[in-house]
């Protein structure tokens, strides 16, 4: 039955079949509804606020009571637009999900393609499990394992040998099970050589069975020269080690890589492994800097350096060059080539200065026949300028500018003669040739050709020599005619003892004939014929000794007595060569004048010693009675023993001082006589200059006055003392003053000057007499040598030689100078501070 929908204003029309009755507000709404689908959908798209929007303008024109009824309706609405809407979007994105699948089917297909093709480009099989099944999948070329059936490449046992299929397949279970990879080569049963890996891969399990043909055939060739690389390393590795020179490697940054064992004993290290662990470094920075520098322009190192090899400081040539790795080096011990260098220069410029220093001129020209090297003497041999030799003239240059000088031989032919001195460049021997030059010079000229193809030239100006020779030849024959008429006998006897050389006194004195001469006799067979004359003296066998000794050859001298009477010295000179010259000398006469002369001075020798001894003996003999005649002549002075007339006490004065003076005479003689015995003793100690000077002027000033001389005393008042005997002092001043006053004429001054000088004080006294010949002069310190000389005066010539003893035994000395007609001045010196001895010497 038709269903009738109830409206308010009564029933409507039955519906439609298939659409529900409702009222007119439903039917509205729902027109509205349709007419707005496709604005609601078109709506829905970009969002849901359209949609709304709709609506509500929609419901705007609806009152309440349809909104009541058409609640449920719109619910329906509602949720058939939702679903719409979500209908769409999901269609949309399954749209983009097929779409971005068929594009991931098509680049995985593109990348199976790709796959596909390179496995099937190398001939290998490749076998992979899925995770979780056993099914593999095969693929690839089964002729690589010799097979034709996919499902007999997992039968490891019908194409590998038991041993390989059983390590394989343990492998490949492995693989599949705990995803073990692992990499194996195999041969097949055919002799197929093959690369076996296995891994996992995105959750499959991968065995890769490559042909290994081509790859062993490279390995092989690899490996050939592998295994010649690895001989040539060790080879230069060993050369490297044995090399005495210290070589090293380094990487980039420097440090080293690789030393031999020379490096490690230059720096001092147990072996090469610690010399490179702690980088020791054999050169210093600055000369590490400068390879370094060096390489960083482009170019390899080498150059000369200094370094410490094992504690000693050494020249080493070092060569660094870049590798790609870093750097490569080596350094070579210069040190002794240096000093070689060194002491080649050395000795080469002492070659020059010595060259230079000879008086033979040396010329050197090189195979250009160019001068290379001269020496002073030649260019003053030739008047060379040095300006010109330095510009390395040519040889020809040189003979062509000495031919224009005129100072070369004269030569009929000198292009012949130039052509044959030139010939010593060609030679292997030196020559030799004799240059007379037109100045009168003889040239002894040497060639000597070099090892390098040059000449040297050695010019010996041999004019002296030769002139020498003559001379000599000369000298021997006048000293032949020398020795023929010498008194003396000579003879030379040679090494061997034969006679060589003798004149015709040496054959008269040992009566030997001249045939016996001729056959030059041994020194042995001329003692044989001398024996009746010396009958084996034995000065004549040393004198035999000495000519036929070896080693002990020395100069003697000796005298023979003949038997017949004669007396003859013999003495033996040593020549060079091992000779000997043994000269005679007759000296009879001389022996026999001799001791009549020895005789006649021992018979004066006798008479002048009992002379002295006489004279001692008489001074002290006359002593004794003189003291008494002294002593006597002051106890009749004395008033005592009664007055004396005046004429007495003339007489008696006049006793007095002669007594005086002979005592004083005979106290020097007795002096004198105390030095010469050796007994004289000084006592020494601090004498006062000025005292000693004022007393032995005192003693002097009665004779001062009955000669009306003055005496001039000059000395300093600060002259001060020195270390003298007081009273030898006094006695020697006395001397001197009674000496000069002795000779001084009258109104004369006598001068006494005292001088101090360095370590010395000087006594000198100057008298204005007639003065002393030099005849005299050397005479007057002798005993008892007295002269006028033109005075009164005559002594005993004691005085002077009293002075010399005295002044001797204090260690001075004294001198005399005189100018007859002028006067005499005696100097005393005597040293400060003497050591004299207390004893005469």
């Amino acid at each position: 039955m038709p269903e009738t929908i109830r409206t308010s204003g009564g029933y409507a029309h039955p519906p439609e079949r298939g659409f529900p009755a409702i009222g007119l507000p439903a039917a509205r709404l729902l027109a509205v509804a349709a007419t707005a689908w496709p604005c609601a959908a078109h709506a829905a798209g970009p969002s849901v606020g359209g949609l709304q929007e709709f609506l509500l303008g929609a419901y705007s024109g609806i009152d309440r009571h349809d909104i009541a009824m058409l609640v449920p309706m719109l619910g329906f609405v509602l949720f058939a637009v939702v679903s719409a809407i979500m209908l769409l979007r999901a269609r949309a994105r399954v749209a983009r999900v097929e779409a971005s699948s068929r594009d991931q089917i098509t680049v995985l297909r593109d990348r199976l393609d790709r796959a596909s093709a390179l496995i099937l480009s190398e001939r290998q099989v490749v076998i992979d499990w899925p995770a979780g099944s056993d099914e593999p999948n095969i693929g690839g070329d089964l002729q690589v394992l010799g097979l034709s059936e996919p499902h007999r490449v997992l039968a490891f046992g019908s194409w590998l040998d038991a041993a390989t299929a059983s390590e394989m397949d343990h492998a490949a279970q492995a693989l599949r099970e705990h995803g073990e990879p692992f990499a194996m080569t195999a041969t097949t049963l055919a002799g197929q050589p093959i690369e076996v890996q296995g891994r996992a891969i995105g959750g499959r399990a991968v065995l890769r069975l490559k042909d290994a043909s081509a790859l062993t055939r490279d390995l092989a060739q690899v490996t050939q020269r592998y295994q010649a690389l690895l001989t040539e390393v060790a080879s230069l590795r060993t050369l490297i080690e044995t090399l005495p020179s210290p070589a090293w490697t380094r990487d980039a940054v420097g440090r080293l890589t690789f030393v031999n064992s020379a490096y490690a004993r230059a720096v001092e290290a147990k072996d090469a492994a610690d010399a490179v662990m702690r980088n020791l470094e054999l050169l210093d920075s600055a000369s590490r800097q400068t390879i370094l520098q060096r390489r960083r322009d482009g170019g390899a190192y080498s150059g000369r350096l200094p370094a410490i090899v094992a504690g000693a400081r050494r020249s080493l040539d070092v060569f660094d060059v870049h590798t790609h790795t870093g750097s490569a080096g080596i350094g070579i011990d210069a040190t002794e080539a240096e000093t070689m260098r060194n002491a080649l220069a050395r000795m080469v410029d002492a070659h020059r200065r010595t060259l230079d220093q000879l008086p033979i001129g040396v010329a050197t020209f090189d195979a250009d026949q160019r001068l290379t090297f001269y020496n002073a003497a030649y260019r003053a041999l030739w008047d060379f300028d040095a300006g010109y030799l330095d510009q390395r003239p040519t040889d020809s240059a040189v003979i062509e500018e000495l031919r224009v000088a005129r100072k070369l031989p004269e030569q009929t032919n000198f292009r012949e003669w130039k052509a044959h001195l030139h010939e010593a460049y060609r030679a292997i021997e030196p020559r030799e040739q004799i240059w007379h030059l037109p100045d009168g010079r003889t040239l002894r000229v040497m060639t000597t050709p070099n090892p390098d193809g040059g000449v040297t030239y050695l010019f010996h100006d041999a004019t002296e020599r030769l002139d020498l020779e003559r001379r000599f030849e000369e000298l021997i024959r006048v000293q032949g005619e020398t020795l023929d008429n010498l008194a003396e006998g000579v003879a030379v006897f040679a090494s061997d003892g034969k006679l060589r050389l003798h004149n015709a006194s040496f054959a008269r004195m040992w009566h030997l004939s001249p045939a016996v001469l001729a056959e030059r006799p041994h020194i042995e067979a001329i003692t044989a014929l001398g024996r009746p004359l010396h009958g084996d003296d034995p000065t004549w066998q040393s004198l035999r000794e000495v000519v036929t000794a070896i080693d002990s050859r020395k100069t003697i001298s000796g005298r023979l007595e003949r038997r017949d009477g004669s007396v003859i010295d013999c003495t033996t000179v040593p020549l060079p060569g091992g000779a000997t010259l043994v000269t005679f000398h007759d000296v009879t006469d001389s022996v026999n004048v001799e001791r009549a002369l020895r005789e006649r001075n021992d018979a004066l020798e006798d008479a002048d010693r009992i002379k002295i001894e006489f004279v001692h003996h008489v001074s002290y003999e006359l002593r004794s009675p003189l003291t008494n005649i002294i002593g006597f002549v002051h106890l009749l002075g004395d008033s005592a023993t009664g007055p004396l007339a005046p004429k007495q006490r003339e007489y008696l004065d006049y006793i007095t001082v002669s007594s005086n003076t002979l005592l004083a005479l005979i106290n020097n003689i007795l002096d004198l006589a105390t030095i010469d015995a050796g007994r004289m003793q000084l006592n020494l100690g601090t004498v006062d200059i000025l005292e000693t000077v004022q007393a032995a002027a005192e003693g002097v000033q009665d004779r001062l006055v009955g000669a009306g001389l003055t005496l001039d005393i000059r000395a300093a008042s600060d002259v001060g003392s020195f270390t003298a005997d007081a009273r030898r002092l006094r006695q020697i001043l006395f001397n001197l003053l009674a000496n000069a006053v002795s000779f001084s004429p009258a109104g004369a001054t006598v001068t006494l000057r005292v001088e101090r000088r360095t370590g010395e004080v000087v006594f000198s006294v100057t008298d204005r007499g007639p003065g002393i010949p030099p005849e005299v002069l050397e005479k007057v310190f002798n005993w008892f040598e007295t002269h006028a000389l033109g005075s009164y005066h005559r002594g005993l010539g004691l005085g002077l030689s009293l002075v010399r003893s005295f002044v001797e035994l204090h260690g001075g000395t004294v001198s005399i100078a005189s100018v007859v007609g002028e006067g005499t001045t005696v100097t005393c010196t005597f040293p400060v501070g003497t050591a004299a001895a207390r004893t005469a010497a």
